[in-house]
């Protein structure tokens, strides 16, 4: 078994279901706040959705911090990086932090 191929396969579903829901999460946020501005009402059966699209968003700015932050150790652009890894999530930190690029 090839544990490499497998993990590149699983990095790039993830990141391909990341980036879609994180785009997504971003258009149903600006929804939102169109809605809010212009007195619309928006359905409360997607309160729950709303909270967890939150979750993930700062989850992401969180870790965009972080890779901003530590993308200079690694010889990356901070920006790039960080947008990057807002974008992926975790395995944007995970390919930041891989011990295999030093070498």
């Amino acid at each position: 078994m090839n544990f490499k191929l497998i993990k590149g396969n699983i990095y790039t579903f993830v990141k391909i279901i990341s980036t879609v829901l994180i785009t997504s999460a971003i258009g149903l946020e600006s929804w939102n706040i169109y809605a809010v501005i212009n007195n619309i009402n928006v359905p409360s059966s997607l309160n729950p959705i709303f909270w967890i699209e939150r979750f993930a968003m700062m989850s992401h700015f969180i870790e965009s911090i972080i890779a901003a932050f530590y993308a200079p150790s690694r010889k990356k652009m901070p920006i790039k990086y960080a947008t990057y890894t807002f974008f992926v999530g975790t395995i944007g930190l995970l390919e930041l932090f891989d011990r295999q690029d030093d070498y």
